[in-house]
């Protein structure tokens, strides 16, 4: 996949919502969303509330407006976990400040007994930290000094079409830099300037 030329490469902008900020305390997934790209051409989206199956307490409410009467009826995660493999697998996933997301996804499969798909991934924050001048890293306040709308920031998709504005504003930098592949992208993650061919 590294090898793979940019214009080839099928990229999966995500985002997630969650009731807490650790998964390993308790955090689970409410809402997750997706946007599949390629060649510049979009190639698919999913986006759907989750029941967390935990309660969603209201200071976490405040942030992501997610309520619990919101997923009462929404799918679990396990009734979507196949449908995020079959999206995800073998392609390069893209998300703002992707410890964040992987480490939650990580856990929902984990609960399944089911492995997280094998993708390489990508970080708009360590782009951002690494080849932006930003006035802070926060997406919405990137998207908003690129000039992209940051309205409805921290709701899944929201957020997730921000991460991919903010993407392709990166990788046409990064082309014009030389960047040609994945694992050209990847490097820029935490390098300046790499040895372009």
């Amino acid at each position: 996949m590294l090898n793979k030329k940019i214009e080839e490469a099928k990229f999966i902008c995500l985002d997630t919502e969650t009731t807490g900020l650790d998964p390993l305390h308790g955090g689970r997934i409410c809402e997750v969303a997706m946007l599949g790209s390629r060649g510049g051409e979009r190639a698919g989206s999913y986006a759907t509330l989750l029941n967390p199956q935990v309660v969603i307490s209201p200071e976490v409410t405040a942030i992501h407006g997610i309520t619990n009467e919101m997923v009462a009826s929404a799918p679990s995660f396990a009734d979507i976990a196949f449908n995020l493999i079959d999206f995800l697998q073998g392609n390069v996933l893209i998300c703002h400040n992707a410890d964040f997301d992987t480490a939650f996804l990580r856990r929902e499969f984990e609960l399944l007994g089911l492995n997280m798909p094998e993708m390489v991934i990508l970080d708009t924050l360590k782009f951002a930290r690494c080849h932006g001048k930003f006035s802070r890293n926060r997406l919405g306040i990137i998207a908003e000094e690129l000039g992209f709308s940051c309205e409805g920031w921290h709701r899944a998709m929201a957020d997730t079409i921000m991460t991919e504005k903010i993407f392709y504003h990166f990788v046409s930098k990064f082309k014009a830099m030389g960047a040609s592949t994945v694992g050209d992208l990847f490097a820029l993650q935490t390098k300046k300037v790499i040895g372009f061919n």
